[in-house]
């Protein structure tokens, strides 16, 4: 036991990334896996990844506590990044379902807590099967193991004012809502067509009741074209996946100054 404690300092730097990792990370994040769980699988990922590095041998003290909030925010930079990536498909949801007029009908997510589209719910339920079916899943722990090369353990700032860091995660941000609108543009584009035939049909013929028959019409049309366009939806995603891989190894290189 002795000859262990000069190697708990290290392991626990670890640990507490992969923790960090966890609470906010696609589907390790889930509220309905228990915490415990979540907990076992961090710590022996972290033994796992303890024996994987060579690791220094390191003094708990002040400096100690900085690189334990370093690694804290290590780990919830990069969960962050790779949820706001997987966030785009439940904007895109967001984006056909105010123009359905499911807008006003939302459901809880059960990830978060909060309120989210219908439209976007189903997607990302979707998109979170499809990555567990390609074993996506596998390199987000990939993301989390090789980030103990680029950002060493005993690295104690994160360059926060550098500007590349700083460009790097807004142009994240940016292509985020980029993707969510080149996924709801089949659907949105098809229904802007509609609401355009509507606003002809209402003036040639005023005895209408535009609004009774627009609401079931632009339904119809858009459970329509998803089912069309589905397949290409999931496409995007699978692009998506591989643009999230990008955007952690970049954010990694940037943190840990390569």
């Amino acid at each position: 036991m002795q000859d262990l404690l000069p190697y708990f300092p290290a392991f626990l730097l670890i640990l507490v990334r992969v923790t960090a990792f966890f609470v906010i990370m696609p589907i390790f994040s889930h509220r309905t896996l228990p915490t415990t769980f979540r907990i076992g699988v961090g710590f022996f990922l972290a033994w796992i990844m303890y024996y994987t590095i060579d690791s220094p041998i390191l003094v708990i003290d002040g400096t100690y506590m900085l690189l334990v909030l370093k690694e804290a925010m290590v780990g919830l930079m990069i969960g962050l990044v790779a949820y706001m990536i997987m966030a785009a498909i439940q904007i895109a949801g967001g984006f056909i379902d105010f123009q359905m007029g499911f807008a006003i009908a939302n459901v809880i997510d059960p990830q978060t807590g909060t309120q989210s589209p219908l439209t976007g719910q189903y997607l990302y339920t979707i998109s979170l099967l499809f990555l567990l079916a390609t074993n996506g899943h596998h390199l987000l722990l990939d993301g989390i193991y090789y980030s103990l090369q680029f950002i060493p353990i005993d690295q104690v700032l994160i360059p926060f004012g550098n500007e590349n860091l700083i460009e790097f995660i807004v142009k994240a941000f940016s292509r985020m809502f980029l993707i969510a609108l080149q996924m709801s543009i089949p659907v949105v584009g098809c229904l802007f067509l509609v609401d355009i035939g509507l606003g002809i049909v209402a003036r040639t013929v005023p005895q209408l009741n535009i609004f009774v028959v627009g609401i079931p019409l632009k339904m119809l049309v858009s459970f329509l074209v998803l089912i069309i366009v589905m397949g290409m939806m999931m496409v995007v995603v699978q692009h998506l996946f591989e643009y999230l891989l990008v955007i952690m190894r970049g954010l990694m290189q940037l943190i840990g100054g390569a």
